[in-house]
């Protein structure tokens, strides 16, 4: 449990909790604690699903504080382990659900990026405004943003540093959802449900072969695939799964 970032668990769905005041800016101890959150909720048999919440604000990027006296040496370091404890995030074998309310900006932006679904509440601000400061994204937003909803998009939102409302975020792909501001977490629990008890190796392998995929050409994504695929059979849950379709009848999965 740390001083900012808190993992809450119940019925199988954990939500990694930042609350540093006022706005969940991201210094490094933040960014260490979000990281041993991840591992944690990554390795936890019990929990099948994750929630990314901040609150009444998601997350108004970096400390800028922090980071206005460092040398490009000390950022040669800093910046590794700004990425390591994003991709941390990104690399949860499980659903990852995040539940973006108020700012989700620079960084906040690029920790909702890790996520697999993004809800927004209606009032939520999107963006990548470090161009503003004369620097770019640091922690994977000039990577996972264009992957996400394409590099002419990505750069318009980079090189301009605007502020994206999140009614444009649902048109352009950056976020899934948009729900009333009171009922993002609501919602992005009640998603993160549906997976509770459910074929976690299947899951684990369905991400990955997706992220894996994307960082390959089709003919090595089809073999990433044909490989989850093929190894899923030697699981309990696969066994479990198809003699419950066979008999018609509800699977109780194991995780095994």
């Amino acid at each position: 449990m740390g001083e900012f970032v808190r993992v809450e668990t119940a019925d199988g769905i954990a939500t990694i909790r930042l609350d540093r005041p006022k706005m969940n800016a991201l210094n490094r101890q933040v960014q260490l604690e979000i990281a041993e959150c991840a591992r944690q909720v990554d390795a936890d048999p019990g929990v099948y699903a994750v929630v990314v919440y901040g609150g009444r604000v998601f997350a108004a990027g970096a400390d800028i504080k922090e980071m206005a006296d460092m040398s490009y040496a000390d950022m040669v370091v800093h910046s590794a382990v700004l990425q390591d404890c994003f991709t941390t995030v990104a690399k949860i074998g499980k659903p990852v659900v995040a539940a973006v309310t108020g700012y989700a900006l620079g960084g906040g932006c690029e920790l909702a990026l890790c996520a697999d679904v993004r809800i927004a509440g209606e009032s939520a601000k999107l963006g990548q405004p470090e161009i503003l400061l004369g620097i770019i994204p640091g922690a994977g937003g000039s990577q996972r943003l264009p992957r996400l909803i394409g590099p002419a998009k990505a750069k318009d939102l980079i090189f301009t540093g605007r502020h994206v409302s999140a009614d444009e975020a649902l048109r352009i792909g950056l976020v899934d959802r948009v729900v009333p501001d009171d009922d993002v977490y609501t919602e992005a629990v009640a998603y993160a449900a549906q997976f509770a008890g459910g074929p976690a190796l299947a899951l684990r392998a369905a991400k990955q072969a997706v992220d894996h995929g994307l960082e390959a050409d089709l003919d090595t994504g089809l073999e990433i695939e044909r490989l989850q695929f093929s190894g899923l059979f030697a699981t309990d849950d696969a066994k479990i799964g198809m003699k419950a379709f066979a008999e018609k009848s509800k699977a109780t999965f194991t995780g095994r």
